[in-house]
């Protein structure tokens, strides 16, 4: 089974409303987090900046916590801008629905696959696993990583999930001989 393997190369932009100039991207620039204490209570915001007019915005992260919740751990990651922390947060889909914004993965990730050449021994198996969840509809991923056109993939491939539906899931995959 040839393994194949999707990976993030930047962090995705967010596709979110700017209250002033209405524009509908925004970025995690540097990757910062606003931290506030007051009392025994902590907020905590990922600042995202406006790609048309650099205005910043904050996505709560956290509102109005007791600090005893946060894990000590992750406190520190905040107050120091860890960037793996900023893209697990971004990835977040309970942050996405709460603060009411999707991910633009376009030109965000990659595929690696190992060469396979498609004249040697059928049926060939690959394996897709996903190292950051990056939507992708099955059909165009195969049709990219072997070079084919998206009507021979329906017609050759064999597989599990839907084709057509988008998945950040792992999944495995059949190439039939052509005929």
């Amino acid at each position: 089974m040839l393994p194949w393997v999707i990976r993030r190369t930047r962090l995705p932009l967010l596709s979110m409303r700017c209250l002033d100039c209405r524009s509908e991207t925004a970025t995690t620039g540097a990757g910062r987090f606003r931290v506030n204490a007051n009392g025994r209570r902590l907020d905590v915001w990922l600042l995202v900046r406006c790609v048309s007019c650099d205005r910043t915005s904050k996505l709560t992260v956290y509102e109005r916590a007791p600090v005893r919740s946060v894990d000590p751990a992750e406190l520190d990651g905040y107050r120091a801008n860890d960037p793996e922390l900023v893209a697990s947060r971004l990835v977040d889909p309970l942050l996405a629905r709460r603060n009411r914004f999707t991910l633009d993965w376009k030109g965000a990730w990659r595929l690696d696959t190992p060469s396979v050449r498609l004249d040697e021994a059928w049926p060939v198996r690959i394996k897709v696993v996903f190292a950051d969840p990056v939507p992708v509809r099955p059909e165009r991923l195969i049709a990219q990583g072997l070079g084919l056109s998206r009507n021979e993939v329906l017609r050759r491939i064999k597989c599990d999930v839907s084709l057509r539906r988008p998945t950040s899931a792992g999944f495995a995959f059949t190439v039939l001989a052509e005929g």
